[in-house]
């Protein structure tokens, strides 16, 4: 059994302290630079909502490093299945020597994502990695070349999954040339559409529609990939019934549709797969992050027929779908059905909602509120009539918040979206106490 963590923040320095500046100054020495970090505090302890730095300061955490720790940091069920597993065996490479722990993950994916229809998995390291495999499935099966993806995006950092991804710095800057036949959609943006958020279905989908018409061929399309809810770049969320529109068009034209739920998925939103909000049921869906609490999985998993086109060698990889990594997603899996976690995802909801409206209607920077379940945003503007992006306030407070002791994130094309990842494991104390710990810290900013 680990030893429990108290669930209550703790200043004892400064934020970094002097043991995180000098482990600051050794990676400085000994780690690229192109490798950044956004809080330099070097965690040595973690559990649910805390995390416990080297100078003995306790931060409450708003990010799960990024929607992977989803059931929290220092899960008993994660820690036991991992250590069964590595007192049995770290490594064969299923390729080589089959074992039941990948079965088990692709039985549950199969199990578990959209859809009622026969499905096949096939485990991964990372969501890039996903979601160019998901490609390669696409084209391998339509015999079709071009692939549709959308402003806002994010898809990863391998030279395809960049090609896709929309915002160029940091994550494309002076890094091609890129995979070609990647086009560009615009995204179903309702705060930002230029004729209001009424006409942004409408007017996307057919913006959608004839640009693949017009630039691509829907002939030539092998592939639309979407985030159901945009990452990184800004919790971007469609109007309800957009993914439906794409996937019902999709699949008139032979086009099939990948959901990537890269950070979306395992009850993250509220849902196993945010998907299931709108009942749609993508062809392929790529999964990672919150699925192994941790260690490193990702998955695409589909239609059988699609799944089971490609000859055999043609997916894998060397660490794809380690033990290891599977017994962790399996306990994972576990503590979300056990402990309903979709559920927990809303309650989260239902607390940081109101008071982000209050935080809007006291200060009038945030231009919208976004986002379901455990995955929510605030967008900061100069002005709200103009929309103006404000990144520099979103800077201003999120470095109010790390120095008070709240690990917070910020993301979105313009760099001025605050999101908000807590793990569905923590608790209203310290959920509560973050999110005062925000309203002073945009109380410090607007001074």
């Amino acid at each position: 059994m680990s030893e429990p963590l108290e669930q209550r923040r703790i200043l004892a320095t400064a934020i970094p302290g002097p043991r995180s500046q000098e482990l600051a100054a050794r990676k400085t020495a000994a780690v690229s630079a192109g490798v950044g970090t956004g809080l330099p505090v070097y965690v040595e302890r973690a559990r649910d909502g805390i995390l416990r730095d080297v100078d003995g300061n306790q931060l409450i955490d708003f990010g799960a490093g990024i929607a992977v720790t989803t059931v929290g940091n220092g899960n008993q069920r994660i820690i036991d299945a991992v250590t069964r597993q590595i007192q049995d065996f770290t490594h064969t490479c299923f390729m080589v020597t089959p074992y039941e722990e990948y079965v088990a993950v692709a039985e549950k994916l199969n199990e578990l994502t959209p859809g009622d229809h026969e499905k096949r998995s096939a485990l991964f390291n990372s969501g890039a990695e996903a979601v160019e495999n998901a490609v390669k499935i696409a084209r391998h099966v339509t015999g079709r070349e071009a692939i549709v993806a959308f402003e806002h995006g994010y898809h990863g950092r391998t030279n395809l999954t960049m090609a896709m991804t929309a915002k160029s710095m940091p994550y494309k800057h002076r890094f091609g040339p890129f995979a070609g036949e990647v086009y560009r959609a615009p995204m179903a943006y309702p705060y930002r559409w230029a004729t209001g958020a009424e006409h942004c279905l409408e007017e996307a989908f057919e913006a959608l529609t004839t640009m693949v018409h017009t630039q691509v061929g829907e002939e030539n399309t092998a592939a639309v990939v979407i985030e159901p809810i945009q990452g990184e770049g800004g919790f971007v969320t469609p109007p309800d019934g957009y993914l439906a529109r794409v996937a019902d068009w999709c699949r008139e034209h032979g086009i099939l549709f990948i959901a990537d739920e890269v950070q979306t998925g395992f009850a993250r939103t509220g849902d196993w797969f945010a998907c299931d909000h709108d009942g749609v049921v993508p062809d392929l869906i790529t999964t990672a992050k919150g699925i192994a609490g941790g260690m490193p999985l990702a998955g695409v998993t589909g239609r059988a027929d699609l799944m089971d086109a490609v000859h055999s060698g043609g997916l894998g990889g060397t660490y794809g779908g380690n033990p290891v990594a599977c017994a962790a997603a399996l306990a994972s899996i576990e503590t979300m059905e056990r402990d309903d976690l979709r559920t927990r995802a809303k309650a989260i909801e239902g607390v940081v909602v109101p008071r982000l409206q209050a935080l809007a209607d006291r200060h009038g920077v945030i231009g919208d509120i976004r986002g379901r379940g455990a995955m929510l945003a605030i967008e900061l503007v100069s002005d709200l009539k103009h929309k103006t992006p404000n990144p520099a306030l979103t800077a201003a407070v999120n470095n109010a918040c790390h120095a008070e002791g709240l690990v917070t994130l910020t993301c979105g094309t313009f760099g001025n979206v605050f999101r908000f990842l807590p793990p569905l494991t923590i608790g209203d104390a310290l959920l509560t106490e973050g999110l005062d710990i925000l309203d002073g810290a945009f109380a410090t900013a607007l001074a």
